[in-house]
């Protein structure tokens, strides 16, 4: 099952990074089937990166060729009843938390089979990137359920009210392409050339200025679910606050110098 942690405790995420670019990879073979220590391992992980200066984007992704998720073990719903699936909601809401208040920006790396909880935690990603074999869908309609980490939220932002609720009421599986087009996905890779496009990706986001990143991510992920009013107070604020950072001047300084920007970490 991928080894154990420190702890003893099986290790069902993989963790690594390269080029200040930060990767937490579902290892849970043979499916990726998430239960109570593995979404504990994903929170575990992103409070980790959120604070390594090292790591200046994040990538959700997969260690297995054929799945990206499958939803969540489902042996674990067995007999749970509703003060059980109160704080299997309260968990995973925490992850939705921390992956829509990241300061830093988060991809996703979707290959194979995604449905379920795995794919609901990449909805809340910044860019997702698909594999053309990829295959996507939330089909909890079919154990008479919904998909619980935040996932009605983020379609309905992402895909609008009618999109999304056909895409519920059927469960079914699209194919990479069908997601592209109704915008579930960003962009559609050749099979074998998703971590590279990825890393090549997030690597270019990792050269901007971190602040201006931050302040973009937070206008239009939590701006985005204010009104209009308080989202322009938002975007003011964080106006207000960039003008006062060194990479600010900097970048200005650069611009009218015609050269490079050099940030400050």
């Amino acid at each position: 099952m991928g080894g154990t942690d420190e702890g003893g405790t099986a290790a069902f995420v993989r963790t690594a990074v390269s080029d200040s670019v930060g990767w937490i990879e579902f290892d849970r073979p043979p499916v990726n089937a998430f239960e109570w220590t593995m979404v504990g391992q994903v929170a575990h992980a992103l409070d980790a990166f959120a604070v390594d200066p090292q790591v200046r984007v994040l990538v959700l992704a997969s260690t297995l060729e054929r799945y990206f998720s499958a939803g969540a073990d489902l042996a674990t719903f067995r007999g749970l009843g509703e003060e059980g699936m109160d704080r299997w909601c309260e968990l995973v809401h925490g992850i939705v938390e921390k992956l829509r208040g990241s300061a830093k920006p988060i991809l996703a790396a979707i290959g194979g089979v995604a449905v379920g909880g795995g794919l609901e935690m990449a909805l809340h990603c910044d860019v997702r990137f698909a594999s053309r074999d990829a295959r996507l869908g939330q089909p909890e309609i079919n154990i008479n359920f919904i998909p619980p980490v935040g996932a009605t939220q983020a379609l309905v932002r992402l895909i609008g009210r009618p999109a999304a609720l056909r895409y519920l009421y059927e469960g079914a599986l699209l194919d990479a392409q069908q997601a592209r087009e109704i915008g579930l996905v960003d962009e559609v890779i050749e099979s074998g050339e998703l971590r590279a496009r990825v890393q090549t990706y997030a690597t270019e986001l990792a050269a901007k200025p971190p602040e201006a990143l931050t302040a973009i991510r937070r206008s239009i992920t939590l701006g985005g679910g204010m009104t209009f009013e308080e989202g322009l107070a938002l975007e003011r604020r964080l106006a207000v606050a960039l003008a006062g950072t060194a990479n600010f001047q900097e970048g200005i300084a650069a611009f009218l110098e015609k050269r490079p920007a050099i940030w400050q970490r």
